[in-house]
Formats: C-alpha cells, structure tokens, sequence
C-alpha cells in the first residue's frame, strides 16, 4: 500500500514508523527539512520537502498513485486543503486531523466527503473520552472497551499487599481461566509477554482482559480499593479539558483552574453547572489547599507543557490524591513518567496515530489501540476460514513469545482464550503483541 502522509509532527513521525514496519510505500513531507531527518535512521520512509496544499508538491509526492493520503498537520485549515487536494489529483482515501467537533457531526459527514475529505479525527475528543474511562474507573491505569464492551482490558498497578503478587499465573489462573487473562506485564518499563511460570511483582503494571461482569473480580483480585470519585481538579483549560468536563457524569463536581483570564470567562460560560472555573495558577500550592485539593479524588493535569503536568500529578499525591492523569505529549518523556509513578498518561498524539494505523493493516483490524506506556498493541481482528490461526489449538499454535491472544468473540459472546481453544471462522479476536510482532499478524489472521 502506497501512504502520503504529510506533517512530521509527533503524529505523522510516529505512524510513518509504525507503517515503515509493515512495508508500506511511505512517503512524508513537510516544508521543514529538518523533521524530516529521522526518514534517514534506518527507516524506509521517502521524505519530501514540500507544502501539501501546493498541488505541485503534492505531484512530487506521487500523491496520485496514494492508496491513503494523510494530513496531520497541526494546522487544520491545511489539512483540510491538502485532502481536497489529494483526492482531486487521485489518492484513493484521504484522512484529515482536526481541531473541530463540529465537522464531525452527521448533517456534515456528505458534504466533507464530496469535497474530498473521506475521514477526519479530532485527538481531543478521543483524548477526553480515554480521561473519562480512567476517572470512571479510578483503580485503573488503563482501561479499553474492545468489541464494544464485550471484552475489557485492564491495566492495574498492582502493589506489595496484592494477592496476585509472588505467585507464578499457572497458580493464580488455575481456578479462573474463564473469567479473566492476564495478557501483558510492564516491569521497569519493559513489556512482558508472560508464561504460566512467570511471577508478578509488587509496582508491576499488568493487563488483564476480561468481561464486564468480572471487573469487580479482577479489582479483588489484584487489590484494589479505591474512593468513589465525586471531586475533580483540572488544572489547564485546553480542548481536551473542555471535552472531558463535557463527557464526564453530571454528579461529579469539576474544577478547572486555569492561568488565561480570557479562557476562563469563556469556560465560565460555555460548560455546565457543575464545574466551576478558577483563574489562577495550578502550581501555586497555597491555591490548591484553598481550592480544596486534600477532598479531591481525581487530578487531571492537562495543560501544554508535559514537564508541568508530571510535576503537578506528583505534587496532588503528595496531597493524598487517589487518582492523577497526566497529558503527556513529549513522546520521549513517557518512559519517565511511568517510572516516576505519576498515575495514568494521555498522549492525543499516539491516540491519533494508532486510530489513523487501523485503516491500514492487510488483516481484519476494526480497532487497534497503541499502549502509550511500551511499544505495545491492542488489536481486534476477524479470523478468517483456513487462516493459520484457525488450523489447531491456541497452544499448539507456536505464537512468538512477544504475541498473545486475550479473548474473542464467538456467535456474539465473550469468551476467554486459554491453551485448549480452538479459534474458528469469523471469530472475533483480541490479539496483544509488542510492536515487534505486528508484522506477523498477516501470517496467523489472513
């Protein structure tokens, strides 16, 4: 598949490696050379200098021969125009990232399609969707519906008192195969693709997939015992703030503090009763205890600097704080905030990357989502008749040690993957697997 993606911003940069892996046709441009340096680091990614709402720029890209066309510039007016564009001069499929929730509403899906604009994503609302699950279910780091809800994975940090830890996961699956799977643990930030005979650690952050009805056993299981979440403090009044105090239940009361007095009149005015805007600064200690940060239950640092926002969640714990989301959107800073504990991390940037990646994968993927915490994979994917994974048992299957398969669905129902299963036609199937292993999907799936 041939891909045109344009902006080497943290998105574009980042698909354009996922894609490099797979052995698409990669093209990406931009008009600053220097983002481009990173196409010449062992990647087989072609880069090109250029404007993509320049049709001759476009051509020097060979965008006519795209079979997707992707602009993920941070500018949405060009992103828009470059689709336009493409799609006029034949790229199959465009893709366009926006900063607008309008765009995306039904009445206006027919016209941006006949202007040329196939499919659009707005980060911040994926963003704040993914803060809510996480306030929702306080007791997790990460938590994805997959199938639409019919299975669960859960990421917990599990701690020295819980039962799960010291004890190798023959012992501790041999009487709940059915109910849950343990898929994933990340251990000084390393993913692990665990055995029966590998043990769980105390700060161990594992994932576990399950079903709905089991998530208060898995919460038991793994020791959990969090609040209700009734508080919230925002600190930074971004899109992705305003979203979230949007999506997330009316009962729950929301302040956001924030240091622009413009933003904060037009917040005052625009969002819901239920949350109330201070100006002021979030790093000033003496505004948080007025503010009552020590009755707080959930702290959400969301402004543009990632370093503030670490900073910031590890001061709220200091304050007893239960639950603390950072918005990370230093790539390279995630490792780090992982290892400094801060609590769960939202980066819009991977969360966008991994959305655009699901269109094109060869295999049956109707959604795939990138752990912001390892170069690790969530994917649903359709087996299809005769396809390897279908011919024996999940154990004689001879999966790679950096894949595994955590659940599926069969004839509309959840079922859990264990040793003896025997994965049929047009089942649905959770598949998690390091970055390393996403080249091999094709060959167990297609």
């Amino acid at each position: 598949m041939k891909v045109v993606i344009a902006g080497a911003g943290e998105v574009g940069t980042h698909l354009a490696k996922m894609l490099s892996r797979e052995r698409h046709d990669i093209v990406i441009m931009d008009e600053d050379d220097e983002k481009l340096a990173f196409a010449h680091s062992g990647f087989d990614i072609q880069p090109v200098v250029g404007n993509p709402t320049s049709p001759k720029d476009l051509e020097d890209a060979r965008v006519k021969k795209a079979d997707l066309f992707v602009s993920v510039t941070p500018e949405e007016a060009t992103n828009i125009t470059a689709c336009m564009l493409a799609s006029n001069l034949g790229a199959q499929k465009t893709f366009a990232r926006i900063n607008n929730y309008e765009y995306l509403l039904p009445k206006n899906r027919d016209l941006f399609e006949k202007i040329g604009v196939g499919s659009m994503i707005y980060p911040e609302m994926l963003a704040a969707k993914e803060i809510v699950a996480a306030v929702e279910r306080p007791w997790t780091r990460q938590y994805w519906e997959l199938f639409g809800g019919r299975l669960i994975l859960i990421g917990v940090k599990v701690r020295e008192q819980a039962p799960v830890v010291g004890k190798p996961l023959y012992e501790l699956l041999a009487n709940n195969r059915k109910m849950y799977h343990i898929v994933a643990i990340n251990r000084d930030n390393e993913m692990i693709i665990p055995r029966g005979r590998d043990v769980i650690q105390a700060d161990d952050l594992v994932f576990i997939s399950t079903m709905r009805e089991y998530e208060k056993d898995v919460r038991l299981f793994t020791g959990k015992h969090g609040p209700e979440i009734k508080n919230v403090m925002i600190m930074g009044g971004s899109r992705i703030a305003y979203r979230t105090s949007q999506y997330l239940p009316d009962h729950i009361q929301i302040k956001i503090i924030e240091s622009n007095r413009e933003k904060s009149i037009y917040l005052s005015e625009t969002l819901p009763r239920n949350v109330l805007i201070i100006y002021g600064d979030a790093r000033d200690t003496d505004l948080l205890m007025q503010e009552g940060i020590r009755q707080t239950q959930a702290f959400i640092a969301l402004t543009d600097d990632s370093s503030n926002n670490m900073l910031a969640c590890m001061a709220a714990k200091r304050f007893g704080v239960y639950k603390t989301i950072a918005q990370v959107e230093n790539i390279d800073y995630i490792p780090l905030a992982a290892r400094m504990d801060i609590g769960a991390v939202i980066n819009k940037k991977l969360i966008a990357a991994s959305h655009i990646y699901q269109f094109l994968l060869d295999a049956d993927v109707s959604n795939i989502k990138c752990l912001a915490i390892a170069n690790a994979n969530v994917a649903e994917l359709v087996a299809h008749r005769d396809s390897y994974v279908t011919r024996r048992q999940v154990k004689d299957l001879d999966l790679p040690h950096d894949m595994t398969l955590g659940g599926l669905i069969r004839a509309g129902e959840p079922v859990m993957v264990e040793g003896d299963t025997q994965i049929c036609a047009d089942d649905r199937v959770m598949v998690f697997c390091l970055d390393s292993a996403m080249s091999k999907l094709k060959k167990y799936f297609n």
